[in-house]
């Protein structure tokens, strides 16, 4: 598998996010998650990313069971900060996103202490001693207690060399480009905002990116599942999707089929042509789903799909295509 560099780190193109072994949107059980992580590092996956909130701390357990097994230099993984999990004061309604998850539930806390506190019990949780790159998780409200309180932490971990990497992970190019100006961050997670559906990110995100070197590990890729699958009930940013992207949706699977090809593949393979993105993270719930994962990153995409993508203004004309080509 093709390797990148994320700063001082060695890191596979491809990576796994654990978002969907912490049960979003249905359940997975213990067996299909150890497949799926196994799976994953059959096929030469090295890169993975975690988070408290993914299950509230399922996915984390889950994937520290496997990965404890292995080498600790043959892989490099990621998790986030801003969350503690705490039981709540009574019994705890089932979430509207993640399922069959333990009792306690994610409070925000960007403090300082907070974050450390977080580390400590993200590392207990995946038994391993260090992690490779810490995120601040979804500050949306919470810009400067992140700035003050979280980033501090984060970079006093980086200088006495408990984590390699610092940076941030939201659903939103607008602040991590404000993050990107204001703190010295190695890598930011962008979930869902450079799709086939959304270049938002080409605005002002990318560009100061570039000029600052700062690596982007590329979430979302199929914005929450229209792009895997487009119908009336598809999902986009984690809720139902509005008609008008369905239909957009729908446009260019069928511009795929014509030529003879996946609107995975070509979802994946766009999002991976912009020379920012560092890492596709790409997440799955079953061992089947990670194995199309792979295989969508190699199935042939036809120029002639780029070519008619760029003819019919589907894509910001900003946005690099495989094979060099501009949108």
């Amino acid at each position: 598998m093709k390797r990148s560099r994320l700063g001082s780190l060695d890191v596979t193109s491809i990576g796994l996010g654990s978002a969907p072994l912490g049960g979003l949107f249905s359940p997975v059980s213990d067996a299909d998650a150890d497949a799926t992580i196994a799976r994953a590092w059959s096929l030469g996956v090295r890169f993975f990313d975690t988070a408290p909130l993914y299950g509230f701390g399922l996915a984390e357990r889950r994937l520290g069971t496997f990965l404890r097994q292995q080498k600790r230099e043959s892989y490099a993984i990621s998790t986030k900060v801003g969350r503690l999990l705490r039981a709540p004061d009574g019994d705890a309604a089932e979430d509207e996103h993640y399922k069959g998850t333990s009792p306690e539930r994610p409070v925000f806390d960007f403090s300082y202490d907070g974050v450390m506190r977080s580390v400590e019990e993200s590392l207990a949780r995946l038994g391993l001693d260090n992690v490779d790159v810490l995120l601040v998780h979804d500050p949306d409200d919470h810009y400067d207690d992140a700035v003050t309180g979280a980033f501090r932490a984060l970079q006093r971990l980086r200088e006495n060399g408990t984590v390699k990497a610092i940076g941030a992970g939201m659903n939103q190019s607008e602040m991590l480009t404000r993050f990107a100006e204001a703190v010295p961050v190695d890598c930011f997670l962008l979930a869902g905002r450079y799709t086939l559906l959304d270049q938002g990110a080409l605005n002002a995100l990318f560009p100061v990116c570039t000029a600052k070197s700062i690596g982007i590990l590329l979430g979302g890729i199929y914005n929450s599942g229209i792009l895997a699958n487009p119908s009336a009930s598809a999902k986009f940013n984690y809720q139902d999707a509005d008609a008008s992207l369905v239909a957009r949706a729908l446009e260019l699977d069928a511009l795929c089929r014509k030529h003879g090809t996946e609107l995975k593949a070509a979802a994946l393979q766009f999002c991976m042509a912009h020379p920012a993105v560092t890492v596709a993270v790409m997440g799955a719930r079953n061992a089947g789903e990670v194995a199309d994962n792979i295989a969508m990153s190699e199935t042939a995409v036809p120029a002639a799909f780029w070519q008619e993508l760029r003819a019919r203004n589907l894509v910001d004309v900003r946005a690099p295509l495989p094979g060099g080509r501009k949108a």
